[in-house]
C-alpha cells in the first residue's frame, strides 16, 4: 500500500477541493505542511502580518467568486488571533476551512507549547470540528469538513491535524470524495400554497432577498416581473437582484429605509422572504416587519418563526424554490403597475439627486465620491467595507447589479475586514478592480496588510474614510447624549503608513479633487500596483440606516425611559 506524508494528504486534499489559497503564518508545528505548499501545483500560501486577516481574507475569497479558501494557522495564538475573522464568515454564512495544527499526541509529555483545547475553542463559530485519529484519516476528514461547509447554511470548519501527523508517513489506498449532501427540495405541498397566495389577483407581493437567494440568479427578475413585486434586500446580499432593475426598491424596507420606500411597502399585501434570516443589522433591528402573510423559504428551516411568524415555510435550495414557484406560477400572466415603478424610479432619484446637489464643503461628500468610483473602476468593480459608516453608505451610495461585488461584515460587524477582505477578493479575481472602503479606525486594525499587498502583487485601491473617529458610534453618542466619549481618534500619518510600506499614496481633501484622485487610483492599479487614498470624508449628514436604527430603538422603549432619553439629550443641547 502506498504511503505519504500528512503534508503531503493535506495538499492532495486542498488541490481536490478546489482551495486555490492558503492564508497565515507559518510556525514550527506547520513547517512540514508549508514545505508541501512550496512545490503544490495550483495552491498559492498567502504570509500575512497577523492571523484576524486570515479569516477576511478567505471570507472574501467566497463571497467574490464562490470558491472556497483555507485558514492557515498554528496552534494556541494563530488560532485564537485568527478567531475574528472566523465568526464573521460564520454569522454572515461564509464557508472556509480553517486548517489547524496540534500539538504532538504520540508522546507522554504534558505542558506542550500552543497546548489549548482549540477545538473547544472554535466549535462555538463553526459548523462542524475534526481531528482525525490517524495520519491516514488526514484526507477523509478534510474532503468530510469542505463537504460540511458548503452545504446547508454555508460556514467554517475546522480541521486539527496534530504535529505528529505531519512528521511521519501514513498508508493510504484510496481517495475518495465523501457523498455529496444534496439541498433540500421544497415541499409541493408548501410551494401550492405559496403559489395560491401570491397568485390572488388581489396580492400585492413584496419580495425581499437575502445572500442565500444568490444561487437563483436571474430567475429572481423573472420571479419579481411575474408578481410584478417591488424587490428590497439585505445588505449582504445587495446585488442578488439588479439595482438598475425598475421594480428594485431598496437594501431593506424598514425605519432605516428612505420615505418612499416605507410608503412602497406600506401598500404591500404580502411577502416573499427568500434567502434571509431577518437579522438584526440587516433589518435596521428588526424594523422591516413583513407586510401581510409572509412566505419564508430559506435552506435552513431552523430560521422560520424566529423573528416573525410565517404563514408559508419553503425549506430548500433558493435556486429550486424559485425554479419551482415559477412553474406553479406559470399559467399566470405578468403583473405590471407603473405607478409603483414610477413611485421607485422618482424617489430613488430623489434621493441621488438631493446627496449630490448639496453646496460643497471643506471635505469630500460621500455621494459623490461614490458615484465617482462607479463611474471610473465600472460595473464589474468589488467593494469591500469595514463595520460602520463606510458600510452603510456603500449600501446606500452605490447601484450594483450582481451578487459578489458588496462584501462587508454585516452579522459579527467586525471592525478590520476592508482592507484584507480585498486583497483576498484580488487575489481570487485579478481580472476584477477592487476597491475598498475601511474607515480611519479600521485601518488601524488591520492596515499593515497593506505590505501583504505590495508583496503579493495585490493592485488594490484603498480609500480611507478619514474623520478622526469611530463615526458610527460617534453618531449614536451625539444623537443620545449630545457629547462623545472614547470615539475620537488620535491622529496619524496615513501617507506615512503608506511609505513605510512601499505603497503610492495620495490625499483627497475636498470635492474639488475627486475627479482627479479616483483617476489617479484607478491607473495606479490598472498598472498592477496598489494605491491608498487618504479622504477627508464628510460624516456630518447621518445615513437612513443610522436615523432608522435609532429611531427603531428609541421606540421601543418603555415611555418613562424614552423621555428620559429624550429629556437627556435635549437639556444637554441647552447647557452645553
Amino acid at each position: 500500500m502506498p504511503t505519504y506524508s500528512g503534508a503531503q494528504l493535506v495538499v492532495r486534499a486542498l488541490q481536490d477541493e478546489g482551495i486555490r489559497f492558503t492564508f497565515g503564518i507559518p510556525g514550527t508545528h506547520n513547517i512540514e505542511l508549508y514545505d508541501a505548499l512550496a512545490t503544490a501545483d495550483g495552491i498559492r500560501a498567502v504570509l500575512i502580518t497577523d492571523e484576524q486577516s486570515a479569516g477576511f481574507m478567505a471570507d472574501a475569497v467566497w463571497r467574490a467568486t464562490g470558491e472556497m479558501a483555507c485558514v492557515n494557522v498554528v496552534p494556541g495564538a494563530g488560532l485564537t488571533h485568527a478567531l475574528s475573522g472566523i465568526a464573521e464568515a460564520y454569522l454572515d454564512g461564509m464557508p472556509l476551512l480553517v486548517l489547524g495544527c496540534g500539538i504532538r499526541r504520540d508522546t507522554r509529555y504534558a505542558f506542550q507549547l500552543h497546548d489549548i483545547d482549540q477545538l473547544a475553542i472554535a466549535a462555538p463559530v463553526c459548523k462542524g470540528t475534526f481531528r482525525p485519529d490517524t495520519g491516514s484519516d488526514i484526507y477523509s476528514a478534510i474532503r468530510q469538513a469542505c463537504a460540511l461547509a458548503r452545504a446547508g447554511t454555508p460556514g467554517p470548519v475546522m480541521v486539527e491535524i496534530p504535529v505528529d501527523q505531519y512528521l511521519f508517513k501514513h498508508a493510504v489506498d484510496r481517495f475518495e470524495a465523501p457523498p455529496p449532501i444534496e439541498p433540500p427540495v421544497p415541499a409541493p405541498e408548501a410551494i401550492a400554497r405559496a403559489a395560491a397566495l401570491l397568485a390572488d389577483p388581489a396580492a400585492r407581493p413584496l419580495l425581499y432577498l437575502g445572500w442565500g437567494a444568490a444561487g437563483a440568479g436571474a430567475d429572481l427578475v423573472r420571479l419579481a416581473e411575474t408578481l410584478g413585486s417591488p424587490v428590497a434586500t439585505t445588505i449582504t446580499g445587495k446585488g442578488v437582484f439588479p439595482e438598475s432593475h425598475p421594480l428594485f426598491l431598496w437594501n431593506g424596507f424598514g425605519d432605516a429605509a428612505p420615505p418612499f420606500v416605507r410608503d412602497v411597502a406600506a401598500g404591500r399585501t404580502v411577502t416573499l422572504a427568500i434567502g434571509c434570516r431577518f437579522s438584526e443589522v440587516g433589518t435596521g433591528s428588526y424594523s422591516c416587519v413583513p407586510r401581510g402573510p409572509l412566505i419564508h423559504a430559506d435552506i435552513d428551516p431552523a430560521v422560520f418563526g424566529r423573528n416573525f411568524p410565517a404563514e408559508v415555510s419553503l425549506t430548500g435550495d433558493a435556486r429550486l424554490v424559485v425554479a419551482a414557484l415559477l412553474e406553479a406560477l406559470a399559467g399566470q400572466p405578468p403583473r405590471r403597475d407603473p405607478r409603483v415603478e414610477a413611485r421607485i424610479g422618482d424617489g430613488r432619484a430623489m434621493v441621488a439627486a438631493d446627496r449630490t446637489s448639496r453646496t460643497p464643503g471643506d471635505r469630500v461628500t460621500p455621494a459623490r465620491l461614490f458615484t465617482a468610483l462607479q463611474r471610473a473602476f465600472g460595473p464589474d468593480t468589488v467593494y469591500t467595507t469595514d463595520s460602520g459608516n463606510g458600510t452603510f453608505l456603500a449600501m446606500e451610495c452605490l447601484t450594483l447589479d450582481r451578487p459578489g461585488r458588496l462584501l462587508a461584515p454585516v452579522d459579527y460587524s467586525c471592525m478590520g475586514y476592508a482592507v484584507p477582505a480585498a486583497i483576498g477578493a484580488k487575489l481570487a479575481r485579478p481580472e476584477s478592480p477592487v476597491v475598498a472602503l475601511p474607515g480611519d479606525g479600521a485601518l488601524l486594525m488591520t492596515g499593515l496588510e497593506l505590505l501583504t499587498a505590495a508583496n503579493q502583487g495585490a493592485a488594490v485601491a484603498v480609500f480611507v474614510l478619514r474623520d478622526r473617529e469611530l463615526a458610527q458610534i460617534a453618531q449614536f453618542q451625539r444623537t443620545a447624549f449630545h457629547r462623545t466619549m472614547a470615539s475620537a481618534l488620535p491622529d496619524y500619518d496615513v501617507a506615512g503608513l503608506a511609505e513605510a510600506v512601499g505603497i503610492e499614496w495620495l490625499r483627497l481633501e475636498n470635492d474639488a479633487g475627486i475627479e482627479e484622485a479616483v483617476d489617479y487610483a484607478r491607473r495606479v492599479t490598472e498598472a498592477g500596483r496598489p494605491v491608498v487614498v487618504d479622504v477627508m470624508i464628510d460624516y456630518r449628514e447621518p445615513t437612513f440606516f443610522t436615523r432608522g436604527v435609532v429611531k427603531t430603538n428609541l421606540g421601543r422603549l418603555p415611555l418613562k425611559d424614552r423621555l428620559r432619553f429624550i429629556g437627556r439629550a435635549i437639556g444637554r443641547r441647552f447647557t452645553s
